[in-house]
């Protein structure tokens, strides 16, 4: 089976998905019903692609009487974060590495004047 990682990317591949995960995170739990209602699609076509969200981990589904809300797991976003911070801190310190090495070489216009007189 695919780590958490690779299972979260992939269930937000989807945009449906990704919205439903932007509602939750917006406006907090909601049931399936409410949850459905924008798109042009059944209950059970959401339901599917809330099961594909809560086996990433990225949602998670309580009883509360007769109502199942849908409630947003946002500890896996720390997982994510930690994941892309790591790559982009990478990236930052190559950009600077870059910037150093182009501050050092970079000859200022009255220097070459001066080269091409020579």
């Amino acid at each position: 089976m695919a780590d958490q990682l690779s299972r979260v990317f992939q269930a937000l591949a989807d945009p449906t998905r990704r919205d439903l995960v932007a509602r939750l995170a917006t406006d907090g739990d909601a049931s399936v019903g409410d949850l459905a209602a924008p798109y042009d699609v059944s209950v059970q076509a959401v339901s599917k692609h809330l099961k594909v969200l809560e086996e990433a981990g990225l949602v998670s589904r309580s009883r509360d009487a007769q109502r199942r809300p849908v409630h947003l797991e946002a500890e896996v976003f720390d997982l994510m974060t930690r994941w892309i911070e790591r790559y982009r801190q990478q990236a930052e310190e190559r950009y600077q590495r870059l910037d150093a090495l182009l501050e050092r070489t970079d000859v200022q216009p009255e220097d070459r004047a001066e080269g091409a007189a020579s």
